[in-house]
């Protein structure tokens, strides 16, 4: 929970501002939970993976706060815009923009809302005249969306425009950003299998210089601190999110003289090559060892037996970016908070 803002609102009650009200970072912090979480339990998202003790601890914390959520009106001239644009830079390598898209279609269709999309590749001159033209129809905002969880340099044309940042963040944190919570994700990978009773657990990592891949690796470090078990530089192997590097990578650990009990790959096509390797060795899944992957695609739940994965909440991501700039246009404040959103285990059979 986070003390300092629920202080805070208790602080200025109580000095006499009577009409101060209630914000959803209030409920979060009342709740202990994150604003993400909050705006999908008061907006009943039923795709939302929250349990039941979440949904009510949110819903008490709104009630005894007095927080209404704002709804917006039909009472909008008719000459505001109806648009919401979303940018991305990549849409068909990987599903996690379009996941993304979905959410934030789905949430601004609530409110009666469409939404543009533009698919800008590296391109310089085009991403100018894209978000010129997109200027010129009066957007109600912005939506911008990186494919990698990265640092953007926004063009300064966003800068005049309500918009906000969907798995990457600009470098001034000028702009409200929405990321996956890659940190607690690793953490949570890796105390899984730790609870499973595994002590000799191999990270089979990502790309070296990505967000995903530093956030994943200080995930696995903190939760095998957290249970005083030694970190072994020997037993993370870099990788590149291929299948062919969870194979060579769980060769190469389990050729160790004291090789791992359990895998924790930082994506679920590396875990294919995991348990690729692991079967040629003769070894089962999770008798002798167990694998826990991330991002849960679609390949997971088929694999023999189905893989125990972390989530990648991007519709939820892109639900929340529909759902800030909403406010915005309703005229609420943003105080260009940077929001981390929880990815949630899926506990399968492989741990």
């Amino acid at each position: 929970m986070d003390a300092a803002r629920a202080s805070g609102y208790a602080r200025r009650v109580s000095q006499g501002e009577e009409r101060v009200k209630p914000t959803m970072m209030d409920v979060a912090a009342r709740a202990g939970v994150s604003q993400a979480t909050v705006s999908l339990v008061l907006n009943s998202s039923a795709r939302a993976r929250l349990s039941a003790s979440t949904r009510k601890k949110v819903r008490e914390a709104a009630e005894e706060l007095g927080y209404r959520l704002v709804r917006r009106t039909t009472k909008r001239s008719p000459a505001e815009s109806k648009t919401i644009g979303f940018v991305v830079d990549e849409l068909t390598t990987d599903p996690w923009m379009p996941m993304a898209f979905e959410g934030a279609r789905e949430k601004a269709l609530e409110h009666g809302v469409t939404m543009t999309l533009a698919v800008l590749r590296g391109d310089d001159d085009l991403e100018r005249q894209a978000l010129e033209q997109l200027g010129r129809q009066s957007v109600l905002g912005l939506i911008l969306g990186t494919m990698l969880t990265r640092r953007l340099d926004p063009p300064p044309l966003v800068f005049d425009l309500p918009a906000v940042l969907v798995n990457c963040y600009d470098p001034g944190r000028k702009l409200p950003s929405i990321l996956p919570g890659e940190l607690v994700g690793g953490r949570t990978a890796t105390q899984r299998l730790i609870d499973a009773g595994r002590r000799r657990i191999g990270l089979i990592n990502g790309q070296d210089g990505l967000d995903a891949t530093r956030d994943r690796l200080r995930g696995y470090r903190q939760a095998l601190a957290s249970n005083d078990l030694p970190f072994d530089p020997a037993l993370v192997f870099p990788g590149n999110w291929e299948p062919s590097a969870g194979y060579e990578g769980t060769r190469q650990m389990m050729a160790l003289a004291d090789p791992p009990d359990a895998f924790f790959c930082a994506n679920d096509m590396m875990a294919v090559g995991c348990y690729d390797a692991l079967k040629e060795m003769g070894k089962r899944i999770p008798e002798d060892v167990s694998v826990v992957g991330f991002d849960n695609r679609e390949i997971a739940q088929f694999m023999r037996p189905p893989l125990t994965t972390l989530i990648l909440p991007h519709y939820e991501m892109g639900a929340m970016a529909a759902e800030m700039l909403l406010d915005m246009a309703g005229g609420l404040q943003n105080g260009h908070d940077q929001i981390k959103v929880e990815c949630t285990l899926l506990d399968r059979e492989s741990v």
